[in-house]
């Protein structure tokens, strides 16, 4: 339990940091999403060589994302992907209907605007993952209502 609220300080300080060191224009075209994102795929290569390096080799990309949905995610956020769909030509749906990272700030609407910036390094952790597993994706997020959100890779 320690271990969890470590990690979710240490995200809150990273997406702060962030935030706080950069300038206004950085903030306004979005380079600091892009920063978490590039923070998220490195942390997402690392972890899945490690995750994998005793599980034999992946059928195919379903495969794959079945990995991603209960190992990797069980390992990184205590618990499985609630959904995962695919329309079975490379766009998958990943949904977690309470993200952890977003649960702190799901009282209201009025942070779903942010939600964005608690999201970006997730993106970027899977698309590591898969990159890293042979997949070149891009990795998108959406959230209707907090704390539940959907990734998207294509």
């Amino acid at each position: 339990m320690a271990d969890e609220a470590l990690f979710l300080l240490l995200h809150n300080e990273m997406v702060s940091g962030v935030y706080k060191s950069a300038e206004q224009g950085e903030v306004e075209n979005g380079r600091c999403i892009t920063k978490l994102e590039n923070m998220g795929f490195r942390v997402g290569q690392g972890l899945i060589e490690r995750f994998t390096k005793d599980t034999a080799r992946f059928k195919d990309e379903l495969d794959i994302m079945k990995f991603i949905c209960k190992d990797f995610w069980t390992t990184v956020f205590k618990k499985q992907i609630d959904n995962l769909r695919t329309n079975h030509q490379g766009i998958y749906v990943l949904q977690d209907n309470k993200f952890r990272l977003l649960t702190q700030m799901s009282a209201g609407k009025q942070y779903l605007e942010h939600a964005s910036k608690y999201l970006a390094f997730t993106c970027g952790l899977i698309r590591g993952g898969l990159s890293n597993l042979g997949i070149k994706s891009i990795v998108t997020a959406e959230v209707s209502s907090m704390p539940a959100c959907k990734f998207k890779a294509h």
